[in-house]
């Protein structure tokens, strides 16, 4: 990695933490119109966002309005309309559902959709001059990543506000111990360990009548094609914080993992990934969805006078002190909704576009380690366009749902390390 480019990410990020900060002390938001919000993917995860959205707008005492729902399927918005008590002609159904939603009058707008469909989304949204809130991971693959990234400098331009969905970034215990870790509670970061191993949190069979486009977004969880496999879906909340409180980006990564449980989709049972993050800083990234096993998530990260526990408790230098942050709920989720409205409102609009891309990168980086068996660099999908990672997709385009051109890869079958490039499946 570029040393210029590892001093600006890590001045970037230490920025946007320190606004997300500043925000939470504003105390209110500009009063004025009602707050005007749409939501494209109705699903559970969906309208727990907009559920979040419209009580921020009641925690800061705004009016708020949904004018505008979309799914790529019919019954889901029907269910979001019957939730929110939204009429029958501002609701979407279709592939091409978010198209009308970037023509509505919403000010802001919640994408909630599978990770594949995210860059193509944010852009329709931010031309059409919408705040976003979108959800994490933002992309399945390197150049959905840098997208994110031009998009990000492009609603700066604009005065437009995207938040994403690392809640981490909006918690108190987070927030104060990254400011400790800054203050030297714990000395330099020397390494780590970041974990989310857990199980399968749902699998979609197929329905009669499903086309193949159809069942890659109802189950799209367990297709790296639609949610980049759950190092990128998951565990990038981990990596998120690695990054943050490091301060910077992985250089490469090195790791294995595997499949032999999973019944559905073609995406690995288990990760483990070594990120090297220069200067003999290395976090051991493990992740793995298998029931039966010892389930844990968190980070741990060790400096030369301590530890730190993501969140949680920190052992380290004891008159290291630094005051509480200013936040308006223990409820992350909620938090984070707060901030963006507030934000916007205020005339300093949050922009977390390169935070969770790079979150994002992390985990792709990591998942192509695993799946060819070679050490991946990070220039090898962000700086390098010879190298032949940094254009390398699964095959699927958002763009493809949309023309009826999707076609569904074999089931079961999943990449084999050892054959370089292109991936070849078992």
């Amino acid at each position: 990695m570029d040393n210029a480019y590892t001093r600006r990410t890590s001045l970037k990020t230490t920025a946007i933490a320190g606004t997300v900060a500043g925000l939470a002390g504003l105390a209110s938001a500009a009063p004025g119109k009602t707050v005007k919000v749409a939501l494209v993917g109705c699903g559970g995860r969906g309208k727990a966002d907009l559920k979040n959205f419209l009580k921020a707008c009641e925690l800061l005492g705004l009016q708020s309005e949904v004018v505008a729902l979309a799914d790529a399927f019919a019954e889901q918005v029907q269910t979001g309309a019957a939730q929110f008590k939204v009429s029958g002609d501002r609701c979407h159904a279709g592939y091409d559902a978010y198209r009308k939603v970037a023509a509505s009058d919403a000010e802001f707008v919640l994408l909630v959709t599978p990770p594949l469909f995210r860059p193509l989304h944010l852009e329709a949204m931010l031309k059409a001059g919408k705040n976003v809130f979108i959800e994490k991971p933002v992309a399945v693959d390197a150049p959905g990543c840098r997208k994110v990234l031009a998009l990000g400098e492009y609603a700066k331009s604009q005065g437009l506000g995207i938040s994403a969905g690392m809640q981490r970034r909006h918690s108190a215990g987070y927030l104060k111990n990254k400011a400790l870790v800054e203050a030297g509670a714990i000395g330099e970061i020397l390494g780590g360990i970041v974990s989310w191993n857990g199980t399968v949190p749902w699998i979609k069979e197929r329905r009669p009548g499903d086309t193949d486009a159809d069942y890659l977004a109802r189950n799209w969880l367990n297709w790296i094609e639609t949610g980049g496999d759950h190092i990128v879906e998951q565990h990038v909340h981990n990596l998120d914080v690695a990054n943050w409180f490091i301060g910077r980006t992985p250089k490469s990564a090195v790791g294995f993992g595997g499949r032999a449980r999973r019944e559905s989709g073609n995406s690995f049972d288990f990760f483990s990934v070594d990120l090297d993050y220069g200067d003999n800083v290395h976090i051991h990234s493990q992740c793995r969805q298998i029931s039966g096993c010892f389930n844990r998530v968190g980070e741990e990260l060790r400096g030369a006078k301590g530890v730190v526990l993501g969140g949680g408790k920190l052992r380290g230098d004891a008159a290291v002190a630094v005051p509480d942050p200013k936040v308006d709920t223990d409820n992350e989720s909620l938090q984070e909704m707060v901030d963006l409205i507030r934000g916007v409102r205020a005339g300093q609009p949050l922009n977390e576009a390169q935070i969770v891309a790079e979150a994002t990168g992390t985990a792709i980086l990591g998942r192509m380690a695993c799946y060819t068996g070679q050490k991946i660099q990070w220039s090898d999908l962000f700086l390098n366009p010879k190298s032949p990672w940094y254009d390398f997709t699964h095959g699927i385009a958002a763009e493809d749902f949309e023309t009826g051109t999707v076609k569904l890869p074999p089931e079961n079958a999943v990449p084999v390390p050892g054959d370089g490039e292109p991936i070849r499946r078992r």
